[in-house]
């Protein structure tokens, strides 16, 4: 699929813009906010990709950073920016921001530390999981940029969202790297945001929270739909999902492709979690290896392979529908099911499974037999729930063709089936492989109409 997002220009002479020059001292002690904005305000009035140089070898303690129109924002070899600890430093909730430019180039080898135990109160031992303080900062925050590049830059130590795109178009994130702390909750990676036209590449993503996630937050503004994203060559690492979209869907998602990658490990490997009032469709996750495995009871998802979820968020929320989704060539261990749930609200319809080859297993300590439904107040979020290879409800037309499920050497009383259906119509088996997890007490296709 060509989405056609950015066009190759040519080489051209530019200006360039030393902070230094400008003030910003690089020791990580004194703040270098002004001198930079300084820099930055110069270079936007000269326009033309003016490069805002951060010379290597320093490091730039910042609180918030307005980037402009036309220029490209380059940090030189380790450049380091650090965030500033202190609220007050502040302008607004994030450290790197852009309100409506166009033709912003953010590159260079180097990093923004986030120094996200810095804004953690302490590390919970049972939940296992770090308690953040009343305020963290996002570190990217790009509203309505048009034509942004992004490119080759290591963000690490996020403290909240690492790098959030509202409302963007004509985007391309390549070569960036996401060094997180794996037990900081809401790190998530890169989060396309009522976005269209992105690619993102050739990343890595290591992050406590959901490693790349389209979503369509709840806004004041209307931002428009996401759509035309592809997420290809990409490997992850997270204890939340790896490739997902939602769960804010307030508007409609459609057009998005991820292939070629690698989730090392997740708590979901795939998930389209629906549940507000957008329709979400024409969804492909192609040539993709996934671990999914359970975490602590804080963390979101429960080990699920593939989760297609449509559950409404509360009782009088108004729920979109999924349809018209494609998941071929994918390979996956996980502690948990393959879950395509709909609901009586919103069935899941026209769902295609093309070789798609997933063992389960158990080795982790923590409990089993549940399905996570959250966020959710019209349902319950945490469900007992049997482990079926395969569990299908409340759907139409979902094709399963050469497909497996194989059971490994860790095999509870609660993993049955290797496939499960209640209330679904229309489900087609094509040269499907796959028996029972116990033979002698559960069939090997189960299906209900109830």
């Amino acid at each position: 699929m060509n989405f056609g997002i950015l066009s190759v220009k040519a080489q051209k002479v530019v200006t360039v813009i030393d902070v230094t020059k400008y003030g910003a001292i690089g020791n990580g002690k004194a703040l270098d906010t002004k001198a930079i904005q300084k820099a930055i305000d110069v270079a936007a009035k000269l326009g033309n990709g003016t490069k805002v140089l951060l010379p290597t070898n320093h490091q730039y303690l910042i609180s918030t950073l307005v980037l402009k129109s036309n220029i490209e924002f380059y940090l030189e070899g380790n450049a380091q920016l650090l965030v500033s600890t202190k609220k007050e430093d502040y302008s607004v909730e994030g450290s790197i921001i852009a309100n409506d430019v166009k033709n912003l180039k953010i590159s260079g080898t180097g990093s923004i530390n986030g120094r996200a135990l810095e804004f953690m109160t302490h590390y919970d031992t049972i939940k296992e999981i770090w308690i953040p303080k009343d305020w963290r900062p996002k570190l990217f925050i790009l509203t309505k940029c048009n034509y942004l590049e992004i490119k080759d830059i290591t963000i690490e130590k996020a403290p909240s969202w690492s790098l959030h795109m509202l409302g963007c178009e004509n985007v391309l994130i390549d070569g960036v790297k996401i060094k997180n702390n794996l037990d900081v909750p809401n790190c998530d990676g890169i989060d396309p945001d009522h976005c269209r036209n992105v690619e993102i590449r050739n990343c890595e993503i290591s992050c406590g929270d959901d490693a790349i996630v389209v979503k369509a937050t709840q806004q004041e503004i209307d931002y428009g739909p996401s759509a035309n994203i592809w997420v290809h060559d990409c490997k992850l690492e997270t204890q939340d999902s790896g490739l997902k979209i939602g769960t804010e869907t307030t508007q409609d998602i459609y057009n998005v492709v991820f292939e070629r990658c690698e989730i090392k490990t997740s708590c979901r490997g795939l998930t389209i979690q629906l549940r507000d009032e957008g329709d979400v469709y024409n969804i492909v996750f192609r040539d993709i290896n996934f671990t999914s495995r359970y975490h602590s009871n804080p963390w979101w998802g429960r080990g699920e392979a593939i989760s297609l979820t449509a559950i409404p968020r509360n009782p009088e929320t108004k729920i979109g529908k999924i349809h018209t989704i494609l998941i071929e060539n994918v390979t996956g261990i996980a502690e948990n099911s393959i879950r395509i749930n709909g609901t009586k609200e919103s069935r899941i319809s026209d769902i295609r499974l093309y070789n798609v080859n997933v063992t389960l297993n158990r080795w982790t300590k923590y409990p089993g037999n549940v399905f996570d439904n959250r966020p959710t107040k019209a349902y319950e979020g945490i469900e007992t729930h049997d482990t079926p290879g395969i569990f299908i409800r409340h759907s139409d037309r979902v094709v399963l063709e050469n497909c497996s499920i194989a059971w490994g050497n860790t095999i509870p009383d609660y993993f049955t089936n290797a496939i499960q259906a209640n209330n679904v119509t229309g489900l087609e088996l094509i040269n499907f492989k796959g028996e029972s997890a116990n033979p002698a007490k559960y069939k090997a296709i189960d299906i209900s109409k109830l």
